[in-house]
């Protein structure tokens, strides 16, 4: 909270503009450096293929790599 506030008053002093955004869904936009596979998830469970996994394309909600794969993408 310092750190925000010490942006906030070198913006000040400075005249400089400060641009804020929020991007919803933004963990599930990031991209993941690496393979990772899930179980299917109760009522959606193909029948017949219920020993099969999933492989993820992007990041979910509560994935540990979910918060890097998004600063990564915005970051390029």
């Amino acid at each position: 909270m310092d750190s925000i506030r010490m942006v906030i008053s070198l913006a000040a002093q400075n005249g400089w503009k400060i641009h804020q955004m929020d991007v919803k869904s933004a963990f599930l936009n990031g991209y993941l450096e690496e393979d990772i596979y899930v179980e299917q998830p109760p009522g959606y469970i193909v029948e017949g293929q219920e020993d099969k996994v999933l492989k993820l394309k992007k990041a979910w909600y509560g994935l540990k790599q979910a918060p890097r794969a998004w600063n990564s993408r915005i970051d390029k």
